[in-house]
């Protein structure tokens, strides 16, 4: 007699899944790299970045429509080779286990450390406003922290990514670091991965969406999100500094990075004379939209979203100011000129969701109260910009408006410091990756405590008795 057993199926794994596999096995396998292995790792990644910058510039420019090559070279290209330099300075003392007291009373002789520890399979997630930059900059640390990883590039990035795809197996082999385009709904399988760590850069609404996808696995996440961060000029800074400063921040990119000023605020009756100095500066910088040092707008629909914006904001009944000379955008060319945005409607889109491009709202205040309350009102931003020499005034605002970073005097630059965190906090993100806050992102900080050959706790082995009561009260008071 028999069975009627149902048929078999086979279920074939993904190519998402057969790379984590491939990776999570060769972790088992060497667990903890060494020192010159993971010297070894972020050498071969400078090395990559710097036999194919010129390419790399290419497939970015491609990517964007043009994208000027200089900002490439500055904030992508120069970042991550400087970058690693100053990770393979300070990696040795990383790796260091840290000593930790241990309370003499209880354990006579015993150590405590802490030990920084590899976590396996780290997934990164990354945006298309530098994509160089927010793929190789986190491997820096990923790497140092001996850990493997996998990398999804954004639907916008496809000549990048698929440049990446084509050359970085010459350097990392796929059970080392592997990349992936996103071809339709990669992004969701690969944040359903079961990583060890995973690291998203984004938009808040769709970092809800990985953080909940992540969770089902019980898998931490890096957040780098964005928000409406404000630069802020107090009366006693020279006006002409703090315009030249905002400008180049705010235009670096066409304004497409999620730490740029995305509005500023200025004491009343200062607002005409910087409206002034931003168009010298800006006319200065870019004499039109042509300018090859004037980067293009990712995509039609960020191209038309801008617009929109811009448009409501003028039906409205806000001053809509274009900066150059001639049309003030380009569909051809993809390009919008630098906007100054007077009297904005506070609910309307260029005040209520993070700009992403060229456009520079102004708000004028009173008092500094007035401004730490109206941003407190909303969202924290990811940085926050005070313009004062006054120390007494900067230390009130980083006092009183909480954000994931500041700069003072300037705009954007804590973001390249190698040895500071970066991060969101609240609506703008959690968690950090650069300096050392960036190794232990990506390392399990392991305690481990050794026991001494004679430990006092025997003396509370049970069955208690008044000898116990003695040794609790003398420990407990």
């Amino acid at each position: 007699m028999g069975l009627n057993c149902p048929a078999m199926t086979t279920s074939i794994p993904s190519p998402l899944d057969h790379a984590l596999a491939l990776q999570r096995q060769a972790y088992l396998a060497n667990p903890v790299p060494t020192l010159a292995q993971r010297k070894a790792d972020l050498r071969t990644l400078q090395r990559f970045v710097r036999e194919h910058k010129e390419a790399l510039c290419d497939a970015i420019s491609a990517d964007y429509g043009h994208r000027s090559r200089h900002e490439t070279l500055l904030a992508e290209i120069f970042p991550v080779v400087d970058g690693i330099d100053h990770v393979i300075g300070q990696l040795r003392g990383w790796m260091k286990p840290q000593r930790r007291a241990v309370d003499w009373r209880n354990f006579l002789g015993a150590r405590n450390r802490v030990v920084a520890q590899p976590l396996g399979v780290v997934g990164v997630i990354v945006p298309w406003n530098f994509p160089l930059n927010l793929s190789l900059i986190p491997l820096t640390y990923i790497f140092a922290a001996g850990n493997r990883a996998m990398v999804k590039m954004s639907e916008n990035s496809r000549h990048l990514a698929a440049y990446l795809m084509a050359h970085m197996p010459s350097y990392f082999p796929p059970e080392k670091l592997q990349f992936f385009d996103e071809t339709g709904g990669v992004g969701i399988a690969f944040s359903q991965l079961k990583f060890d760590h995973l690291l998203f850069t984004g938009s808040g609404q769709t970092g809800r969406a990985v953080m909940a996808a992540a969770a089902q696995n019980l898998c931490p996440v890096t957040l780098e999100l964005g928000g409406k961060a404000p630069a802020i000029v107090c009366d006693d800074f020279a006006l002409e500094l703090a315009a030249q400063r905002i400008m180049f921040v705010k235009l670096l990119n066409a304004g497409q990075i999620c730490t740029t000023v995305d509005h500023a605020w200025l004491p009343a009756g200062k607002v005409e004379a910087f409206v002034s100095l931003a168009r010298g500066i800006a006319v200065a910088r870019y004499p039109s939209l042509s300018s090859p040092d004037y980067t293009a707008i990712i995509d039609q629909r960020s191209f038309e979203r801008l617009l929109a914006a811009l448009d409501e904001a003028r039906a409205r009944g806000a001053k809509v100011l274009p900066l150059l000379d001639g049309p003030a955008f380009d569909p051809s060319l993809r390009k919008i000129a630098p906007h100054i945005v007077l009297d904005a409607p506070l609910d309307c889109a260029l005040m209520q969701r993070e700009i992403f491009g060229p456009i520079l709202p102004l708000r004028s205040y009173a008092s500094l109260r007035e401004v730490v309350d109206s941003i407190n009102a909303g969202p924290r931003p990811l940085a926050v910009y005070p313009f004062s020499n006054d120390a007494a005034q900067v230390q009130y605002l980083i006092d009183h408006v909480m954000s994931g970073g500041v700069s003072v005097n300037d705009a954007l630059f804590h973001v390249g410091q190698h040895d500071l965190p970066f991060g969101g906090v609240g609506d703008s993100g959690m968690g950090h990756y650069h300096g050392h806050e960036g190794f232990e992102t990506f390392s399990k900080m392991r305690p481990v405590f050794y026991q001494a050959r004679f430990s006092s706790l025997k003396f509370l082995w049970p069955p208690y008795g008044q000898f116990a009561d003695r040794v609790l009260k003398f420990l407990i008071g």
